[in-house]
């Protein structure tokens, strides 16, 4: 018998998904949490065989569990709506054994669950590919004037704090609206946050 813990924050969702696997013949979910500090206690309580998990919850996320959880004995499968590159390469790095879209066929949940209880690791193609064919194009000094813009810093804030000129902060925010393909500062973060590129 596969035990499973299910963390997912969308009750309705989490109540369907326990009722899906609790009928498969070889599964049983032995618990259930709605957000990511639950879902490693109940893994330190039951000792399942495995835990779905969501990403985006309140309190600990799911790549922030699955990182608590790494090594523990017990495998970790991300279940999102999430297709971005930067969850699923911090999804790989904290040991998760597969990462599965939410819009995957319900028997696919599954046969997925048994393929990783018998040693192989399931991605979604999707990720896969991308995770492959897109590189993050920012230097890291690029990323750091985002990230200052991101936390609400202008033009003369970044200078001071990077000890460089304002020409220089502007050429920069010129050279990163350019490279991530965008018209201004908002469109900038908004594609970085999408590509999952903020660690």
């Amino acid at each position: 018998m596969i035990r499973i813990v299910i963390a997912e924050d969308q009750r309705m969702l989490l109540g369907a998904l326990a009722s899906l696997l609790d009928l498969e013949e070889d599964m049983e979910v032995v618990g259930r949490a709605s957000n990511g500090e639950d879902a490693v206690k109940l893994a330190h309580q039951y000792r399942p065989d495995i835990v779905v998990m969501d990403i985006e919850m309140p309190g600990k996320n799911g790549l922030e569990a699955a990182e608590e959880l790494k090594g523990s004995g017990c495998k970790v499968m991300i279940l999102t709506t999430f297709a971005r590159s930067g969850y699923f390469e911090r999804a790989i790095k904290a040991g998760a054994h597969g990462y599965l879209l939410k819009d995957s066929p319900s028997e696919e949940l599954a046969d997925s669950i048994r393929s990783i209880m018998a040693g192989r690791r399931i991605y979604a193609s999707e990720l896969v590919d991308d995770a492959y064919g897109e590189e993050n194009p920012l230097t890291q000094r690029e990323k750091e004037v985002l990230g200052l813009i991101a936390d609400g810093k202008n033009t003369k804030e970044i200078a001071t704090q990077l000890y460089i000129t304002q020409g220089t902060v502007r050429n920069y925010i010129s050279v990163i609206l350019d490279k991530l393909q965008v018209t201004n500062r908002i469109e900038a973060i908004t594609r970085f946050k999408e590509k999952g590129w903020f660690k």
